[in-house]
């Protein structure tokens, strides 16, 4: 399910789209340290993504595929 991917990928590049003003305003040291933190997370989900989107790494255990057949007992 690549799409999902995809989403979280334009989603997270929304929350950026949103967040990019703001960052350079920051005054304090506690909101030095949160933005740092807000772009470490959001590098850390979009490169995890990216990594899912370009078939890098498989994709969470809820999103994976499998074939049905049916069991029978031989």
């Amino acid at each position: 399910m690549r799409h999902y991917a995809f989403l979280r990928l334009l989603l997270a590049a929304f929350f950026l789209y949103f967040a990019w003003p703001l960052i350079p305003a920051a005054n304090s040291q506690l909101e030095l340290m949160f933005w740092g933190a807000w772009l470490a997370f959001f590098v850390l989900v979009f490169g995890s993504n990216l990594a899912t989107l370009l078939k890098m790494s498989e994709p969470p255990v809820m999103e994976q595929e499998y074939e049905k057949f049916r069991q029978t007992d031989a």
